[in-house]
């Protein structure tokens, strides 16, 4: 009675069944169980310990990363409770909690699939692609190489990581922020990685601190959703790109995860095509294209890519500003 008893002590915690709600869908290591479950590190270690002692929870490892899964052990006396749990998982499935905790899983799915070195063969769900040296990032670099030295402003900068990137093949960023503190955590980014062709800025999307025509391509990279209004920010961006630039949009297709809102600040739960392509049209920008960038079966949040040129004023040319006339 006192195994029972602690048993089911074990199970009565919310965070240690959705633990395991995860792991009956997908193997996954600790730091992704941290992203899904938004829970402090110490705290999905801790739960896993207790649960891997209670033999539900087994441990592998695996390239350097030790994984868990449920320990299917259901063939003998825990046979009832998996089955138990496992009408209680199908029964909450529409729990907000629980659908969100879903989302996050198919994110951290999606970030797999796009990884060459996790990437699993379709013929066989354990093999896998070794390609030394094959990475999306590196590709992404060497693309980069090709464009010319252009200026660049990244609306929506956050920790800078997208501000890094462009700083490889720019020849001047402009990286805007509303956050101080995230401004802060950036720029110390910056400087470890020994960055200094970049200007870090204060403001809002919709009232950028950045003088007309100023940059050749202004981003937003899952940015305008956090915007009080959308169709203003496009409009400033559009308005800092000079003649002949472009305005580049990733951000996220319309969903039902209201999570979002209180766990990452989104004010918009994402944006439909044809809204849009019309806000970049009604910012006076030409030849919008508005497409998928990103999308897995099952996963609640599809990657738009959005992009429209600023109209060239004319056939003169006009001078190139100074590389601090911003």
């Amino acid at each position: 009675m006192r195994q029972a008893s602690a048993l089911y002590k074990l199970l009565g915690d919310e965070a240690r069944l959705r633990l395991l709600r995860v792991l009956q869908r997908e193997r996954l290591n600790v730091t992704e169980l941290t992203g899904i479950l938004t829970l402090a590190q110490s705290g999905v270690s801790r739960h896993l310990g207790l649960l891997k002692d209670a033999g539900l929870v087994a441990e592998e490892k695996e390239g350097g990363f030790t994984y868990y899964r449920l320990s299917h052990a259901g063939d003998g006396d825990r046979r009832e409770l998996w089955a138990m749990l496992e009408r209680e998982f199908d029964r909450g499935a529409h729990d907000p909690a629980v659908r969100a905790d879903e989302a996050r899983l198919q994110e951290v799915l999606r970030l797999r699939k796009e990884n060459f070195d996790t990437h699993g063969s379709p013929d066989a769900r354990d093999a896998r692609q070794l390609v030394p040296g094959r990475s999306w990032a590196a590709w992404s670099r060497a693309l980069g190489l090709l464009l010319p030295p252009l200026k660049v402003a990244d609306l929506g900068c956050g920790e800078g990581y997208l501000t890094m990137e462009a700083s490889r093949w720019a020849r001047r960023v402009i990286a805007v922020d509303r956050s101080d503190a995230v401004l802060a955590r950036a720029r110390a980014l910056a400087r470890r990685r020994r960055v200094s062709n970049v200007i870090w800025k204060r403001g809002e999307l919709d009232k950028l601190p950045i003088r007309d025509e100023a940059v050749d391509v202004a981003l937003l990279s899952q940015a305008l959703h956090h915007a009080r209004n959308p169709a203003r920010a496009i409009a400033e961006a559009a308005r800092i790109t000079a003649a002949g630039g472009r305005v580049l949009v990733l951000d996220l297709r319309s969903h039902e995860q209201e999570w979002v809102r209180a766990k990452l600040g989104d004010r918009r739960l994402g944006f439909d095509d044809n809204e849009l392509k019309g806000m970049l049209s009604a910012a006076g920008l030409e030849q919008v294209r508005v497409g998928v960038g990103a999308r897995r079966t099952g996963d609640p949040f599809v990657v738009l890519i959005a992009a429209g040129s600023k109209r060239q004023s004319g056939p003169a040319t006009k001078p190139r500003r100074n590389e601090g006339d911003i």
